[in-house]
């Protein structure tokens, strides 16, 4: 590899500096950051110049045909010389017969940030990037191709990810007459040498693409519980506590609107933020995060009052993305919205006015003391599964490092220093319906704050409450119960008044009748299930059975190694419920981060020809962990993770339309065990705990998916030729009435059926169940098991280990006799 200091040595020999106005090249310093530029570069041939800053310089390849929105569109990109940094500036035109002449255009202009190691990529030959430009937007990848023989160029490929920024038009971001980003020039005028100017500038300005979506409107946040020690465990991350202004930031059509925890649109008082969203690459969004002060002069608080009252610089520091486009996350884990969050913001500046907080999962009262030691407040920690909730709740925890509490300004005591407006607030706080005196507060201010709050309140000539004691009535003053002042104090005394309070400041984002006192709450204590901490064991999962998360994780401690025995080692979609079966619920297939490590992971290629990382279980314990992380339900491949294109498990899911009773879809299973034993195939049945039965078989790992899949369908559609009033295969719900659809699609790659044993997210806590055919003869529906039942289920034999053991094959001849059933 070249030496750093000669990396630009290629550029400035292929210059004449004396002829040419591009800039000298002079290494950078490599600061580590990440701008990235476009120039449209009409030179022998049109091309635009691709750039990203890097280790100093800015790494460069030629795209001959302009960057493509379209996925499917690989555009050639030439590795070409390093350039300066200073390049990335450079507009106008390159004389004729000097190298690269021509006219250039600073056609985009923003910055990049890693999806990978970047160097790693770079020497590899595949980098994965997210672009946060004017025009070029969303994930992109440059991957190096195999050079020919005596080719001399480095050839690599130009292709955009898929996401929301994709487009199916190959040239939507090339064919639109374009202005620079820089000055707002045509490429003709850059030409013409004509100067920048307002009317040229407009046109950059109005050439920058526009949000339109509508922008959400402000929701409740989410507010954190009071509590004495931090909560252990990997299902909490924690954060810094910040010391400034809650603040939803709204992103949308219109521009964005910044409002405080009550609601207050607060955009004008937060100005030097009006343009730190405007890179995010989303038409719409609404994100959780607290207002700093950009420079933190003696405590945070007061630094923040000072630059609001100033017009000083400011900070956002985001921790929670409530929606995107449209999209509304709040019923997805805690951990889901946190990383959907990261990739929104990736490539900002780390030291911009936009920041991502950082985090750290587990390891909580270690994470708190640490904090404290460094002078913070304290810490927040949050349940990794959690749903996002707009009101308090102890799935958001505060750990304070000091005594502090805002507390409603009820008056002052009079000072006998000459122009000191008083000598001491009277503070109270709301219990029950009343205010209650909370004692005085007579430091922490300066001469500035003490004129501030006395322009601020209103006199009143009573007291707004009744208990404060004699001595301090005597001379008191009093005010409307208007302000809120933050208050930091040592302790209550045993008359319940603060001891040595300090103010900080006053809140403004909060309304005074808001203002109660907080007590620390005890954390949930865990139970220990199957080995496996289980937190908030008490949480009512199936409210109307009574039954909690930790019934959920003993039944599959119960059941677990006849479950393992049926499901083990195949991939899995899990169905969680966090908050129980009323909450917001959804499937997780892959390991997004933040399971438990008792759950396998297999890297399976997906249909976009992208590997993902996948979820499967090898031991009881997977399934309780799962159960730790609010998995209820389990659905498992018809394949093993050791030869996954390679099925051995066939399921024919019968599904019947409302109107009909379980004594016909009884039958139907019947009748399709019969179908099968006459090609020659064993077959068992699972009682799904909803409405359909499963017919199933074992099968020998043979043949490959598309057999398989193409064998299921086949029959179905032979059981719905032969009967056309009581089946039908295909999933159209209007073909559907009166009758049973067969559901082969649970045969393809991909696809997942209920694991036997598996509880289902239903009321009344329903279980899919195995069951002996003359068994199923006797059953009134499809969801009579449940927990309660297990324990004497599992003393009998399993149908479904005995059928496990008696592996099938789909023969050439069982296939020719169902492919003449079809026929005749």
């Amino acid at each position: 590899m070249t030496r750093a200091p000669d990396r630009l040595a290629v550029y400035n020999e292929k210059r004449d500096f004396e002829r040419t106005a591009e800039p000298a090249g002079k290494l950078g310093p490599a600061r580590g950051g990440r701008r990235f530029i476009v120039q449209k570069h009409a030179a022998s041939r049109l091309h635009y110049d691709f750039r990203l800053e890097w280790e100093g310089v800015l790494l460069s390849w030629a795209v001959t045909k302009g960057p493509s929105p379209d996925p499917g569109e690989k555009r050639l990109a030439v590795r070409t010389e390093d350039h300066p940094l200073s390049y990335g500036d450079f507009e106008g035109t390159i004389p004729k017969g000097q190298y690269g002449g021509g006219t250039v255009m600073l056609w985009d202009d923003g910055t990049w940030a890693p999806q990978e190691d970047f160097a790693d990529g770079l020497e590899a030959g595949k980098i994965k990037i997210t672009l946060q430009g004017e025009r070029m937007r969303g994930g992109w990848a440059l991957v190096r191709m195999r050079p020919r023989r005596r080719e001399k160029r480095e050839n690599w490929l130009l292709i955009k990810e898929r996401d929301d920024y994709a487009e199916e038009t190959p040239d939507a971001l090339t064919a639109p007459e374009a202005f620079s980003v820089k000055t707002g020039r045509r490429m003709g005028e850059i030409a013409d040498g004509v100067e920048p100017s307002k009317k040229t500038a407009a046109r950059a300005e109005t050439d920058a693409p526009k949000r339109s979506r509508k922008r959400p409107a402000f929701r409740k946040p989410q507010l954190a519980t009071l509590v004495a020690e931090a909560p252990d465990g990997e299902e909490w991350l924690h954060e810094t506590k910040f010391d400034g202004y809650r603040c939803l930031a709204a992103l949308g059509k219109g521009g964005t609107r910044l409002f405080t925890r009550s609601g207050k649109d607060w955009s004008e008082k937060f100005a030097p933020l009006a343009e730190a969203f405007a890179p995010l690459p989303c038409d719409a969004a609404l994100i959780d995060g607290e207002v700093m002060a950009a420079k933190i002069e003696g405590s945070a608080f007061s630094s923040l009052q000072k630059a609001l009252k100033q017009g000083g610089g400011l900070v956002f520091f985001a921790f929670d993305l409530l929606s995107i486009d449209g999209e509304d996350l709040t019923g997805t884990p805690q951990l889901e919205r946190r990383e959907r969050l990261a990739r929104l913001l990736s490539g900002l500046p780390q030291d911009g006015p936009l920041r991502l907080t950082e985090h750290v999962i587990g390891h909580g009262p270690q994470i708190f003391a640490a904090a404290c030691d460094s002078g913070a407040e304290g810490i927040i920690s949050k349940r990794v599964d959690a749903p996002y909730r707009g009101a308090r709740s102890r799935s958001w925890l505060k750990v304070k490092c000091t005594r502090r509490q805002e507390f409603v300004v009820v008056g002052y005591s009079p000072s006998d220093k000459k122009g000191r407006p008083f000598a001491s607030l009277l503070i109270a706080s709301h219990e029950g319906d009343r205010l209650r005196y909370k004692g005085r507060v007579g430091t922490g201010f300066s001469g500035e704050v003490m004129d501030d709050l006395a322009r601020r309140w209103h006199a009143r000539k009573t007291a707004p409450l009744d208990d404060v004691p004699g001595d301090v009535t005597r001379d008191a003053r009093w005010v409307r119960p208007e302000l809120v002042a933050e208050v930091e104090f040592t302790e209550f005394t045993a008359d319940g008044y603060v001891r040595h309070g300090a103010f900080l400041g006053l809140r403004e984002d909060k309304a005074a009748e808001d203002v109660k006192l907080e007590a620390p709450r005890e954390v949930e204590m865990d139970t220990e299930i199957g080995g496996i901490r289980i937190s908030s064991a008490e949480r009512k999962v199936f409210p109307e059975a009574g039954c909690t998360k930790g019934d959920v994780a003993r039944h599959y401690e119960r059941v677990g190694a006849r479950m393992m025995a049926l499901m083990s080692h195949r991939p899995l979609s899990l169905f969680r419920c966090p908050s129980g079966i009323e909450g917001q619920c959804f499937f997780q297939k892959h390991d997004s981060g933040g399971m438990p490590d008792e759950l396998s992971r297999v890297s399976i290629a997906e249909s976009d020809g992208e590997d993902a990382e996948y979820l499967y279980a090898t031991r009881l314990e997977s399934l309780i962990a799962a159960a730790q992380m609010g998995s209820i339900e389990f659905h498992i491949w018809g394949a093993k993770v050791d030869r996954l294109e390679r099925p051995d498990r066939l399921v024919f899911d019968l599904d019947p339309d409302e109107g009909l009773g379980f004594s016909q879809l009884r039958e139907a299973a019947f009748e399709v065990r019969d179908r099968l034993g006459d090609l020659g195939l064993t077959s068992g049945a699972i009682v799904t705990g909803g409405k359909g039965v499963h017919v199933w078989l074992p099968l020998r790992r043979t043949r490959g998916w598309d057999s398989v899949k193409l064998f299921a369908k086949t029959f179905a559609h032979v059981m719905e030729a032969r009967e056309p009033d009581r089946y039908v295969a295909t999933m159209s719900k209007s073909k559907r009435k009166g009758r049973i659809f067969i559901d082969y699609l649970r045969n393809e790659r991909g696809a997942t059926a209920i694991a036997p044993y598996s509880l289902r997210a239903r009321p009344g806590a329903p279980v899919a169940v195995p069951v002996h055919w003359d068994e199923l003869r006797k059953l009134d529906a499809a969801n009579v098991f449940r927990m309660s039942d297990m324990a004497a289920r599992l003393k009998k034999d399993c149908p479904a280990l005995a059928l496990q053991e008696d592996l099938q094959v789909l023969s050439n001849g069982v296939i020719e006799k169902l492919q003449g059933w079809a026929e005749s």
